[in-house]
């Protein structure tokens, strides 16, 4: 009876967070609005399982997963953090590489999208994927989509986005670990900290281009 009681308190505490961030869909969560919650959960070890699983369903449909790094991050060790987030991340952008795959050509895709689209119908091999994972800031959602929709090979996307999001989040993870507040939170994260995900995501594009340059065609034999 007691053991029962001990899971069903972390289950009402992950439920009551999931509608709280479906309202903040509508209603904007703030970094500290999530921070407080970290903290609050930092302490029930069960429910990382379900900021995990949360993060990945959240992703499969485009909606902000990358929310739950917010209460993930700052509050365990990275090598605690980071397995997760990859695990969460990684089960989303498959999820949504279905998602994709099965709607295709009935998807109305914005601006945004659109231009991932074509982005990935030029270019989508294996280094141009990991930059596209590793570049702060990139609309990961679209790229999952986009994906889907044009039937990318599935066993090097997901290593890519493997690859990518490790790194990313190894980086993120370093820099939050510890904070407290939104304005350390976001102090941490600005763009001397950003910018060897800068800098290596640029160092594989340059690496796509110069390979596309080397093997044209009309340069072999």
């Amino acid at each position: 009876m007691f053991a029962t009681h001990r899971l069903r308190w972390p289950a009402f505490a992950l439920f009551g967070l999931l509608v709280l961030m479906l309202v903040g869909l509508l209603l904007p969560i703030g970094i500290g609005d999530l921070l407080r919650w970290g903290a609050e959960l930092a302490g029930h070890p069960a429910i990382l399982i379900g900021l995990v699983l949360l993060m990945a369903v959240l992703m499969t449909f485009g909606l902000p997963g990358s929310m739950c790094f917010w209460l993930i991050a700052p509050f365990h060790a990275p090598l605690v953090s980071v397995p997760l987030l990859v695990i969460g991340s990684v089960a989303g952008a498959y999820g949504a590489y279905q998602v994709g795959h099965r709607v295709g050509e009935a998807t109305r895709p914005n601006r945004m999208a659109r231009q991932v689209l074509k982005l990935l119908a030029k270019r989508s091999d294996f280094l141009t994927q990991c930059a596209l994972r590793i570049l702060p800031g990139f609309p990961h959602a679209f790229v999952n989509l986009a994906a889907g929709v044009l039937h990318l090979p599935l066993a090097s996307y997901v290593l890519a986005a493997t690859i990518g999001l490790s790194i990313k989040w190894v980086i993120y993870a370093h820099a939050v670990h510890g904070m407290v507040s939104a304005r350390q939170a976001e102090q941490a994260l600005d763009f001397s900290t950003l910018l060897p995900l800068f800098a290596l995501a640029g160092l594989l594009l340059l690496g796509t281009l110069a390979r596309r340059l080397w093997l044209r065609p009309g340069d072999q034999g």
